[in-house]
């Protein structure tokens, strides 16, 4: 297998300008997704002025950008101010606020109102239905399901997101998104079950190169390097 052979959208997730313009010239980076975690952790303190940046240079792809208030009045005005960004804006909601209240009268409403959003942060078969629920006749929609920190709590999330795909074809507008991969397998894993999305990290999307790669050769290439590594140490004994 190699890249050409996914049938998953790979969506690339980050906040670095620089990196997102050049996995923008990848055919196969298809949107892109971005969280306030990682746009602190690329130092970024103007978060409109961010967000243009990256949307002067990318029209043709689907990027989404999150809210980051806790109220749910003021996570409307704030998603209805991102939605009109761009026509290929999708705003990220939170699937409940800090206190786990649901957002899903809030989805329901800026969904029905013509709003693309990615509904974020979902970890239970209950919220993916409610989701489904609330995102069902509205605009077209993305339902992202962690499903690295899924495993991150040692549970296998593939059955989780084999239901989430049953449930959402209830809601045809709306695409599963497998979030948070750990590893290059995981975009196989995602690939096999005919999920619609998996947004990856760059360190991730860099090693797409070794799908499919001969394993006795990844053995021999990886003697090699701890070998050279080694004289390369001036190790003795």
């Amino acid at each position: 297998m190699n890249v050409n052979a996914l049938r998953i959208k790979l969506f690339a997730d980050g906040a670095d300008l620089p990196g997102i313009l050049k996995l923008a010239e990848l055919p196969y980076i298809k949107g892109f997704t971005t969280n306030p975690t990682l746009m602190r952790k690329a130092g970024i303190t103007d978060y409109e002025k961010f967000a243009r940046q990256v949307l002067e240079k990318i029209t043709d792809r689907p990027i989404s950008f999150e809210v980051f208030s806790d109220e749910f009045p003021d996570m409307e005005r704030q998603a209805r101010l991102i939605a009109g960004w761009g026509s290929n804006v999708y705003v990220k909601i939170p699937v409940t606020n800090t206190q786990g209240e649901s957002a899903a009268n809030l989805v329901h409403k800026l969904s029905h109102d013509g709003l693309k959003l990615n509904v974020t942060a979902l970890m239970t078969n209950e919220q993916v239905r409610t989701v489904s629920t609330a995102l069902r006749g509205g605009a077209a929609s993305i339902v992202s399901v962690f499903a690295g920190r899924i495993a991150d709590a040692g549970c296998d999330p593939i059955p989780m997101m084999r239901e989430a795909l049953n449930v959402l074809t209830e809601c045809p507008g709306a695409e599963l998104l497998w979030a948070s991969p750990r590893e290059v397998l995981n975009i196989v894993q995602a690939d096999q079950i005919n999920c619609h999305i998996i947004t990856a990290t760059s360190d991730i999307l860099a090693k797409l190169g070794l799908l499919g790669k001969d394993l006795a050769e990844f053995s021999l290439d990886t003697v090699k390097m701890f070998y050279a590594d080694a004289r390369a140490a001036g190790f003795s004994l």
